[in-house]
């Protein structure tokens, strides 16, 4: 699971940001470049996200087959995370 391992990688970082609100918010302002999305996601909130990453070109949306408990537990955080965005270095 290469994407796990990338994941693990940034945790350490200050390059991820947690949450739908926030990874939109980055995308209006082109500061994203990738975006994990859990396996239940809701669907309105990957339609949304898919949305604003069109809109801002050269955003990768990754699909994650880990549900939303096992992405929060993955980037250490003890709530469940549906998305997350990396942002731009």
């Amino acid at each position: 699971m290469a994407d796990a391992d990338e994941l693990k990688k940034l945790v350490g970082s200050k390059r991820l940001i947690y949450g739908t609100e926030q990874t939109i918010k980055g995308l209006k302002h082109g500061k994203v470049e990738k975006i994990f999305l859990s396996s239940n996601v809701p669907k309105t909130v990957k339609e949304d996200v898919e949305h604003y990453a069109k809109l801002s070109k050269d955003v990768t949306i990754v699909s994650l087959s880990a549900p939303n408990d096992e992405l929060g537990t993955l980037v250490k955080k003890p709530f469940p995370i549906s998305v997350l965005g990396v942002l731009k270095a």
